[in-house]
């Protein structure tokens, strides 16, 4: 499998994990100094995203994927997913999104582990 290809199946995996709150798999894949930078503008530690997740106040019901970009220059690698996820956040209602991720990642020997994720729509 190429490097694109397990790319592409690492963004497909990772929203069946949110979607699941398979918070094991979220674990492993996000590095532990992992930083998402939401639309708001706030920042959460991996620690606290993943608290979120488990906790309900994050809630992904289905993401289905639009498009994935992958670009890499350099050692650095950048993975823009596009979904169009129904999701509640934060005390809101039950809203369909059209959500964009874009995470930078590091191939650490055959994996790849994602380290900062800014989010915003498309």
């Amino acid at each position: 499998m190429s490097d694109e290809e397990k790319l592409k199946k690492l963004s497909r995996e990772m929203w069946k994990a949110l979607v699941a709150k398979d918070l094991k798999f979220l674990e492993k894949i996000h590095s532990e100094d992992f930083i998402l930078t939401h639309m708001t503008g706030l920042k959460q530690s991996k620690q606290e995203y993943l608290r979120c997740i488990g906790e309900g106040i994050l809630n992904y019901f289905s993401a289905d994927e639009e498009k994935i970009f992958i670009e890499k220059v350099g050692k650095k690698i950048k993975l823009t997913t596009q979904f169009k996820v129904l999701a509640a956040v934060f005390g809101g209602g039950k809203n369909f999104w059209n959500l964009q991720l874009v995470f930078d990642v590091e191939k650490r020997g055959e994996n790849f582990i994602l380290i900062s994720g800014i989010a915003s729509t498309y």
